[in-house]
């Protein structure tokens, strides 16, 4: 996903990677949509370029565990939002699940436990269907980026506790649509910030 620019003159753009097509797997297309279109990164992205009460810098602001945490949140509103009623296409979004949990082990492996590089491919290879080419492809990414898998996990995982907080202190009054506008109307944020965003948001509103 190719972010657009704020003035609108260059669209958001979601590439397909269209390289041997016939050996790309179909079935988890409905997954990365979700996350690299919407409601995943465009659809946060597009939200944050509108903003137009927070600094002009803010506009830009990246942090790795909200964005990478809110997309793979959205992944998992792919049922809320009709999606997934292919078998196929349900097996490639727990499929992409397993991904992430691989790479947390790895990430975790390479940077903590000082894994080599062929452990980290092996262990992707034994515990997967991924190719070998494949398998390097994804340690080289987190032996270059360390800490991105955790940060992935750790942001889907701040989002889906608030969710629970919000509906368990709410209760009949918690709206999953003023949630994710809790989530979203600030542009991106750091984790902690957020949480405490979200709770003075709960607290308010109970």
């Amino acid at each position: 996903y190719q972010n657009p620019s704020a003035d609108g003159s260059r669209l958001g753009t979601f590439y397909l990677n269209t390289f041997d097509l016939s050996a790309q797997p179909k079935y988890i297309a409905e997954t990365l949509i979700l996350h690299e279109a919407a409601p995943g990164h465009h659809f946060q992205i597009i939200n944050q370029l509108q903003l137009s009460d927070i600094p002009s810098h803010r506009l830009y602001s990246y942090f790795t565990a909200y964005d990478e945490g809110w997309a793979l949140y959205a992944e998992g509103l792919g049922k809320d939002l009709g999606m997934f009623e292919d078998p196929m296409m349900m097996l490639g979004h727990l499929m992409e699940s397993q991904l992430r949990a691989m790479r947390l082990v790895v990430d975790t492996g390479i940077h903590a436990f000082m894994w080599s590089r062929q452990k980290s491919i092996t262990y992707m290879i034994d515990n997967s269907a991924m190719s070998i080419a494949a398998a390097e492809a994804e340690v080289d990414r987190y032996i270059a980026l360390p800490g991105q898998a955790l940060s992935y996990l750790i942001g889907k995982k701040v989002i889906i506790d608030l969710r629970k907080k919000a509906e368990l202190d709410l209760g009949r009054k918690f709206d999953i649509k003023t949630f994710h506008q809790q989530i979203l109307k600030d542009g991106q944020l750091p984790l902690p910030l957020l949480k405490k965003k979200v709770e003075q948001f709960i607290e308010a509103n109970q």
